[in-house]
This record gives structure tokens, sequence and C-alpha cells, in this order.
């Protein structure tokens, strides 16, 4: 946690009712709210002179939040990253592919480690293997009237735009897919805050029947997906590692029977690659 002085000179003010502590990485106050009478909030509460005897340590389940040490087997018991009892749709490694013993290198190495003469050997093995392949990638980047205000705000700095067009190129490509539509389930991987699935229902507007799953394996701070209360969409957050999600054991798909439409913004490549592989399974109740 990279933070500086509570109050360094020149910054102003924190918000009313909001923490104190100048957070120097990001160049603003924290703004977490502060409990009545105090100055920062439980994560910074270790800067307040009245709180300088009790010593604050990282979290053993999760090292980006911190805790008292007097306090730590009671935090502990209720951590948002504590083990939880794993649900039905949890099936260890179910998507880590193959574990044949022959298909395993004894010891898995980083490419920044290989020789030249090893790197080579393996470029050729690529070329070999991608030989008749069509791998020249057409940019298809469009847009969508959904976000037509959101992109025009004036307010916006240069990383909420690039999201933003980011999101509209996205609902652009499903749309052009004639995958966006009624009676069907929207399942966002790596949903992060789940703005991709907001701005899908934003263009679907009274479309009956949505439901909305969003996949995070890590928990996540100021979700959109809580605000949305609307009669004809669902939306359902589950956390778990797409490594170990069976989509076929999730309730909703198997209650609903809905044809479902993969979509994410925030996944890594070898995570798209998994995502290729459950979606095109032959158990999947729709595509």
């Amino acid at each position: 946690m990279a933070a500086s002085a509570p109050t360094p000179h020149g910054t102003g003010f924190p918000t009313e009712g909001r923490c104190g502590y100048y957070v120097e990485k990001k160049k603003r106050f924290c703004r977490m709210v502060v409990a009545a009478g105090k100055r920062f909030c439980g994560e910074h509460a270790g800067a307040a002179e009245e709180e300088n005897a009790r010593k604050r340590i990282l979290c053993p389940l999760d090292p980006k939040h911190t805790v008292y040490e007097d306090q730590l087997a009671k935090h502990l018991k209720k951590c948002n990253s504590r083990e939880r009892p794993k649900p039905d749709f949890f099936i260890q490694d179910i998507n880590a592919g193959l574990k044949d013993e022959t298909e395993i290198p004894e010891q898995l190495v980083p490419i920044s480690f290989l020789s030249e003469e090893q790197m080579g050997n393996l470029i050729k093995k690529l070329r070999k293997a991608s030989e008749g392949l069509n791998s020249t990638l057409k940019d298809q980047i469009m847009s969508h009237p959904a976000l037509h205000d959101a992109l025009n705000d004036p307010k916006n700095g240069d990383s909420a735009t690039k999201h933003l067009k980011q999101q509209a190129s996205i609902l652009g490509n499903i749309e052009k897919l004639k995958l966006l539509g009624p009676r069907r389930c929207f399942v966002e991987f790596g949903a992060g805050k789940g703005k991709l699935s907001h701005w899908v229902d934003i263009a679907l507007k009274d479309a009956e029947k949505v439901h909305f799953i969003l996949v995070e394996k890590v928990t996540t701070r100021f979700k959109v997906d809580g605000k949305h209360r609307k009669k004809n969409s669902v939306f359902e957050r589950l956390q778990i590692d797409i490594q170990h999600l069976c989509l076929n054991k999730i309730p909703l798909l198997s209650k609903e029977k809905l044809p479902v439409v993969g979509i994410g913004k925030h996944l890594c490549g070898v995570a798209t690659g998994v995502i290729g592989d459950i979606m095109w399974a032959k158990n999947i109740s729709g595509l």
C-alpha cells in the first residue's frame, strides 16, 4: 500500500464523511467512509494519533488489505477471502485441460529462461503447428448508440474514454453477430465491476427474459450490477475461477434452459482460450 503522510500540503481537504488519509500513488484522499467521530477509515486508522498504539498487519488470506493484529482471529472468520463451501458448479480443474502425465513437462519454465537454440526450436514447432491456419485478424472496431451520451460526456478522462470505446465496440460486435436480443443469458467472464453487462442491459432496454451471470474470481468493490432492479433482467454474481467453473451446473442455466452468450473484456490470453473451450463444450444448453 503506497501512501504518504495523512494530510499533505496543497492537496485540499477530504470529502466530508470520508477518510482523511492521502494516498500518494493515486494523488487523492482515500474515499472510504469513516465511522462517526473518526478521521480515518479502518484501513488507515493506524495513521491517527489515537490509534498508533495498535499495530495493523497484512491479512494472511488477502494481502491487499490490513487488519489489527489483536483482531486477526476474529477477522479471519469473516474475511471475504476466507475459504467457503464449494457450490455445485465448482469442479476442481474441470477446464484445466488433460492431466495425462505423459503430456505434462517435468518442469515448466518461463519463455525468457530459454536459450537461443531452445527458442528457435519452439518457434519452428509453432510455425509448423499453425501451417494452413488463417492467422490474419481483421479489426472490427465498432460502436453502439447505447453509449453515445456516456462517450460524449466532457467529464471523461482518457482512461474512462478508453474503456467506454472498448465497451461500445464489444456491444457493436455482439449486435452485428445478432446475439444482442431477448430470452438469453449473458455470461460475463472476468466481470470485475460488471460494467460490460451493465451496458448490454442498457442496450437491451425492455427486452424480456434476460439473465446475466457475472463470473469473477476475486472480491470486487464498486460493483454496478447491484444497482440493476429491472423487472425483465436478472443479475447473478459468481465468485469463482473459470478454471473450476462448470456452466451446466449453474442453477439458473439448468433451470431456464436459455441460450448462452459469453462476453468478456478483461480476460488474459490463457483465460480467453479456456472460455472458448467452455462455450463450445457439448454439454452446454445453447450458444
